[in-house]
């Protein structure tokens, strides 16, 4: 049998694992590290409170099952952006990618690019592992710092996590907060409209500072690629595949798989690569062999084994969550931040306080949807205001803001993608900052000095 009340209080169970957290970042420790020493120190705690050990064992097993369909997705991933490059997915749409972006601005057409292909594909990981390192090769033909491109990319990914209707997050917030897809997009767009707008606008001013009348370095590159790769718009089946599958609903690890499958077959055929040299690009990445150091650069994946580590963070991120649940921790600190609520902008904020934390202090969006979704329903009734202003406010703080941190999950997986970290490009992901902006604002605009709780 557990007792009521842990030896230590649950706040500082919470900024303990935290600061083993941070301390890993600072000092370039392996960042699972920090979420072992978590679990380890929460495991005793919990145990020392009274947890049964049969307990605190099934917490482990039952979130090792839960994360092994993820883990697999993750390894998907690192085989896939070898495949597309590869293949010459990758190059074939930088060779004709370097043609249609002369005259234009590159930062704004790749945001717009990726906001429509991530809401089709329903997943911002999986549009920026494979669109994404397509416009990225771009950008940096182009000499865009690669940080400002990764953010242009990881800004217009995420449209995926907030709007999609495939998007596995998505559909989270309208379970919790029983919603259905029609209300949850009504109650979004007065908000997502003029974030998408303004960060549009945005990346318009940086982008003229990187359109060029030379466009010399870009027929280099373009000659280079029609000398190692045969180009060929037929390579484009793969991205159209891939889009198409996602479009129809499959399941993400079958589509992923077909992906590398259909991948596979391009790079033997189109690349005249022999089945085991695309195992090895697969497993320990692709690497550009052309005249240009510069494009070779812009030519390289770090495959499967790459996401090692991201699996472990993810492994042991989501084992540490599964032990804050079961010793009831992360709840006591919500009723402290709902405490003496007495409006509705109050309510509002703490909300969007509420679901940042969480998405924070669990390196993951899932448990800053879930516990504010399924907690506050009842606050929000008592201040007559609907679920969707809930979700919204769910999607637009806890959910939007984790690939602005390096240790987060997502902004892990994103890393050994692109090459870069979330310490380089949050600063230009911008449309996950002015998001929650745009949402204090319009709040404030609608719900400032009401203070109508039913009687």
């Amino acid at each position: 049998m557990k007792k009521n009340n842990l030896i230590i209080n649950p706040l500082v169970v919470l900024i303990i694992s935290t600061v083993f957290i941070i301390c890993c970042i600072v000092l370039s420790v392996p960042l699972y590290m920090g979420f072992i020493l978590g679990i380890i120190f929460t495991f005793i705690v919990l145990f020392k409170s009274g947890f049964e050990l049969k307990l605190l064992m099934n917490t482990i097993f039952s979130a090792l099952k839960q994360v092994k369909h993820l883990s697999i997705i993750i390894l998907m991933i690192g085989a896939t952006t070898s495949i597309w490059l590869s293949s010459g997915v990758v190059q074939t749409i930088m060779y004709y990618g370097f043609e249609q972006i002369k005259g234009i601005n590159f930062l704004v057409a790749a945001f717009l690019i990726m906001v429509a292909v991530s809401v089709f594909m329903g997943t911002a990981v999986g549009t920026i592992s494979t669109v994404g390192i397509s416009l990225l090769g771009i950008g940096k033909g182009l000499d865009i710092p690669v940080e400002i491109v990764v953010g242009v990319l990881v800004s217009g990914g995420f449209i995926a996590d907030k709007i999609s209707p495939l998007s596995g997050l998505v559909n989270l917030i309208m379970s919790t907060v029983n919603i259905n897809y029609k209300q949850y997009v009504k109650g979004l767009l007065i908000t997502l409209i003029p974030t998408i707008i303004i960060t549009a606008i945005i990346y318009y001013f940086i982008g003229k500072n990187y359109t060029f009348s030379d466009y010399s370095q870009l027929e280099f590159y373009k000659t280079e690629i029609s000398k190692v790769f045969n180009t060929s718009p037929i390579l484009l089946i793969l991205p159209l595949t891939i889009i198409v599958l996602s479009v129809f609903g499959l399941n993400s690890v079958l589509t992923i798989f077909i992906g590398v499958i259909l991948g596979s077959t391009l790079s033997i055929i189109f690349q005249h690569m022999d089945l085991v040299e695309v195992l090895k690009a697969m497993v320990y990445g692709y690497h550009g062999n052309t005249a240009s150091p510069e494009l070779n650069e812009m030519l390289n994946s770090g495959g499967m084994l790459s996401m090692i580590e991201v699996i472990l963070v993810v492994v042991s991120g989501v084992v540490l969550v599964k032990l804050f649940e079961t010793g009831n921790i992360l709840l006591p600190l919500m009723d402290k931040l709902l405490n003496k609520v007495k409006t509705k902008i109050s309510l509002i904020l703490r909300t969007m306080l509420v679901s940042s934390l969480l998405t924070i202090i669990t390196c993951d969006q899932t448990t800053g949807i879930i516990l504010p979704g399924s907690v506050m329903q009842e606050k929000y009734k008592e201040f007559n205001l609907d679920n969707t202003v809930l979700a919204r406010i769910i999607s637009d703080s806890g959910t939007i803001i984790a690939p602005l941190m390096a240790w987060n999950v997502n902004a892990f997986i994103i890393t050994p993608i692109l090459g870069v970290s979330a310490n380089d490009y949050a600063l230009f992901a911008v449309l996950c900052y002015i998001c929650p902006i745009i949402t204090i604002i319009v709040s404030y605009l609608l719900y400032n000095n009401k203070y109508s709780m039913s009687k």
